[in-house]
Formats: C-alpha cells, structure tokens, sequence
C-alpha cells in the first residue's frame, strides 16, 4: 500500500486534473464522466464532498473522489465516484478507507452505498474486501458509449452499514496509511 494518503477538498484550480482522470481512455469505460459544470456544483453545493485524493510521500495528486448525500436526513451517502490515476499502488484502497471514516465518523452516515459497473470486476473485488455487501443489480441501467461497443451496462449496488465499519474497524480492518 502506498505510504500515505489523504482527502483535500478540490478548488476550482484542480479542476483540469479531475477532467483529465475522467477523459482518460483507461478511465472511460469504468465511469461516466461528468461535465465541468456538474464538478464545479459538486465541489460548491453543501450536500456533496468533491476530494482530490493525494498520495506517496510528496503528496502529490493521485486521484478525486466524490461523496452525494453528506447532509441526507437518512444518513445514507454515496460514493458517487472514485478514480485514481495509477492502478494497483494502493492509491484507491487507502482513498476508501479514508472516505470509509469520513462518511461514518465526520458526516455521521448510517449508510455508505455505491454503484459500480458489472464488468469491473476489479473495483467490485476491491469494494467486497473492504467490506462492501452486495445489495442488488440494476439491469442494463446505464448506456454504453459507441467506441466501447455501444449497448447498456448493468450495475452493481454495494453498501456499508454503520454497525460493520465500527465491527471491522474492532478487528483492526480499518488502519489508514
């Protein structure tokens, strides 16, 4: 795992590296970007959290992450999007645990969802070790870019309870670096 990661608020100045992240091929088929617009309201509108996940030992930008519903009445948040720039140095993993706490311990969620794409195999993996639970499928729910084959994805809904976070954390599953 990398040595060390954290979550800073994204400005308006850390907006082109979030579009790059978004607008890089490797990334396409896993999300489904958002407009400049969309990440300037996320990073000003008080129910969202819009991160820039920095990482290594400089800190330098690794990454963005955005948590939907931080001011729910029904504590349930969403992680609505996480991507990192470098595959498999532990960058999305420690993200998540540091979003993990955010959620349960800053923001006061009861629930912590997400949606992920069904042939991401490789974010579902990461999701289920870090004590997601699978909740359902929603089918062919979202529509597939032309250069990607075009057609519909499924997605698959996970989440998190309070009561397992503060059960794994218990059994030391949640260290940060």
């Amino acid at each position: 795992m990398s040595s060390r990661v954290r979550l800073r608020p994204t400005m308006q100045s850390d907006l082109e590296f979030v579009l790059s992240l978004e607008q890089d091929q490797a990334n396409q088929p896993f999300i489904t970007p958002w407009e400049r617009t969309q990440h300037e309201a996320a990073i000003r509108f008080p129910d969202f959290r819009h991160f820039i996940i920095e990482g290594g030992p400089d800190l330098d930008a690794e990454g963005f992450l955005i948590l939907i519903g931080c001011r729910s009445p029904h504590q349930s948040l969403e992680l609505k999007r996480m991507v990192v720039r470098t595959q498999g140095a532990g960058f999305g993993r420690a993200a998540l645990r540091v979003a993990k706490k955010v959620a349960f311990d800053d923001l006061g969620a009861h629930r912590l969802w997400l949606d992920v794409k069904a042939h991401n195999t490789r974010a579902q993996a990461l999701y289920d070790s870090e004590g997601f639970v699978v909740e359902g499928r929603l089918r062919e729910a979202v529509r597939v870019a032309r250069s990607e084959g075009g057609g519909y994805d499924s997605l698959i809904v996970m989440s998190m309870l309070q009561p397992e976070f503060a059960a794994r954390r218990g059994l030391g599953r949640e260290l940060f670096a």
